[in-house]
């Protein structure tokens, strides 16, 4: 038996049922997630970002320079600042940076590229304020990551020092094949659950958009990338579609790719050791990042 069919014996994967509505995905997303315990060390505290609500992720001892914005998944339409201090609190806790995790508007309420807007109006007042930040994403917030990234260059704005990307959503065209060759091995979605969000995020924009699908963007000039996924997943492609790209135009990027792992397997910390190594190197990154940015920081 595999992981993940362990995992999904256990109940802690479950295929997503399709159809239900925006209200209803984020109910029962809230009631997995929303309220996960952090760690007595974490204190959370909310503020306004760029005019976005946000809440700032305090572990004790995270001292260090710099900061991590974290941009939550959720396929554009569901999570919150809360269930992406899921994984901002440990990534903070092993890197020693704080980290501030982002409310950024949904579809489809608040369709592409309103998502967008809100993290690039975050990141720059983190630029305004001297901040060295670097940029972090599970999933859809992952896509979201890289498109600020670009949108960022576009606007003129400092790159930050580097990005670090969980099963990144990266091609909202749903060109990748994994999502028809990994469709019987994830545990959480097949191409109809992908659709059905692109849908209702893009809201009849263009899905080539680099925005929206930063794997057809020109990413030169992007600053160091770290890229985590895991075999069994149907956005397993929209990662090495990624690096591949980031690769052939001289973008410093780093590839961990687990045999067997689900989306987003970091959430399975404390399960899989395979997830809490994925988190060090991440954390590893993060320091090193921001200490080459600020001439030695960071310890």
């Amino acid at each position: 038996m595999s992981r993940v069919e362990r995992e999904m014996a256990r109940g802690t994967i479950q295929k997503g049922e399709l159809g239900r509505s925006p209200v209803q995905q984020r109910a029962d997303f809230d009631d997995q997630f929303a309220e996960l315990p952090l760690g007595e060390d974490v204190k959370l505290t909310q503020r306004r970002l760029g005019g976005v609500q946000a809440l700032d992720v305090h572990v004790d001892g995270s001292d260090g320079k710099g900061v991590i914005l974290y941009l939550h998944g959720g396929g554009y339409v569901i999570g919150s600042a809360r269930t992406g201090a899921n994984l901002a609190a440990p990534l903070a806790r092993r890197s020693g940076v704080p980290a501030v995790s982002l409310e950024y508007r949904l579809a489809p309420e608040h369709p592409f590229p309103a998502g967008v807007h809100d993290a690039v109006a975050a990141y720059r007042e983190l630029c305004e304020a001297g901040q060295n930040v670097v940029i972090a994403g599970d999933s859809a917030g992952g896509g979201l990551a890289l498109a600020t990234l670009l949108a960022a260059r576009a606007e003129g704005l400092p790159q930050p020092a580097g990005a670090v990307v969980f099963s990144p959503w990266t091609d909202v065209t749903l060109a990748s094949a994994s999502m028809d060759t990994r469709g019987d091995y994830d545990p959480l979605f097949s191409r109809a659950h992908m659709a059905e969000s692109a849908a209702l995020y893009l809201g009849g924009a263009d899905p080539r958009n680099e925005l929206a699908s930063p794997v057809f963007a020109d990413l030169t000039g992007l600053p160091p990338l770290l890229v985590q996924v895991g075999s069994a997943e149907v956005l397993l492609d929209d990662s090495l579609r990624l690096v591949a790209r980031a690769a052939e135009q001289e973008v410093d990027v780093s590839l961990d790719v687990v045999a067997g792992a689900p989306h987003v397997y970091q959430y399975f910390a404390g399960m899989m050791p395979e997830a809490e190594e994925a988190l060090d190197h991440a954390a590893t990154f993060i320091k090193n990042r921001l200490r080459d940015e600020s001439g030695g920081g960071v310890a």
